[in-house]
């Protein structure tokens, strides 16, 4: 579903061919998650193929890259052309765009010296659908932020991800809601979490979780609008009062929540 035979991608500072790519069996990223990635999209516009926030998201790969110590030295600029012309080469308009930074062999706990990067694009609805959404609380909690660096959007970071969402699927649900170590509401598996209740807009503040590009410009447009919104600890039995509820980012653009745990919003 990600490529065909004749799908170009990004690699090296190559276009090639999908089916051409290979990579180092004994790189760092494979083997410890030790890499960084972005989820961006493009939309066919009346102004042609437009990227969602590039600037922005090329901006976050190399903060995220910095922060943990992979050295990476493209030009933000020069990362916008490549998606660009990525779309191009492969005729997509309404897509999502991958760019990955991983890292050459090495087996030491050290950063690798060696670095690429990959970015790809491919055809892909919205995460979730169109469907209201039905969330459970989930046994797993987002990470300590003395852990990890919770603003950098790491290939590793993502095992919490998984099993938080395939421990939800298990039990029947669509995603799960992850609280932080406090008991306070942290984020979807894989997006933010607004909560509205008596014409306010709640979402959780930073610390415990990825400050998504898609969460600021929720924030950014209900400012603009004059629309009420706190970014403040939520507790999760704040859930219950709320009068509704919805999860945003870059791959589940916004998604509205029926309900929590089985209990529907009124």
């Amino acid at each position: 579903m990600y490529y065909t035979k004749d799908t170009i991608l990004f690699l090296n500072g190559k276009f090639i061919k999908a089916v051409d790519a290979h990579t180092d069996l004994y790189s760092q990223t494979l083997h410890y998650g030790f890499g960084a990635f972005e989820g961006i999209r493009a939309y066919q516009t009346m102004n042609g193929v437009k990227i969602f926030k590039a600037q922005e998201h090329f901006e976050r790969l190399k903060k995220s890259c910095a922060l943990v110590g992979i050295p990476f030295h493209y030009e933000t600029e020069d990362l916008v052309q490549i998606a660009y012309q990525l779309l191009s080469k492969n005729n997509l308009s309404d897509a999502y765009i991958r760019p990955l930074v991983y890292c050459g062999p090495n087996m030491i706990l050290t950063p690798a010296q060696d670095v690429y990067l990959m970015m790809c694009a491919w055809e892909w609805d919205k995460y979730h659908g169109d469907n209201m959404l039905k969330l459970c609380i989930s046994s797993y909690q987002r990470p300590n932020p003395n852990s990890l660096k919770m603003e950098a959007k790491v290939t590793g970071h993502y095992v919490n991800s998984i099993l938080a969402t395939s421990e939800a699927k298990v039990r029947g649900y669509d995603d799960a809601l992850m609280l932080d170590m406090y008991g306070n509401v942290g984020e979807a598996s894989g997006a933010n979490f607004f909560l509205e209740k008596n014409g306010v807009l709640y979402t959780p503040a930073l610390g415990h979780i990825l400050p998504g590009i898609t969460r600021q410009t929720v924030l950014n447009i209900c400012r603009e609008l004059e629309i009420p919104v706190v970014e403040r600890n939520i507790r999760a039995e704040e859930l219950e009062g709320a009068d509704g509820a919805f999860s945003c980012g870059t791959a589940a653009e916004i998604a509205g929540i029926e309900s929590i745990d089985a209990k529907p919003f009124a």
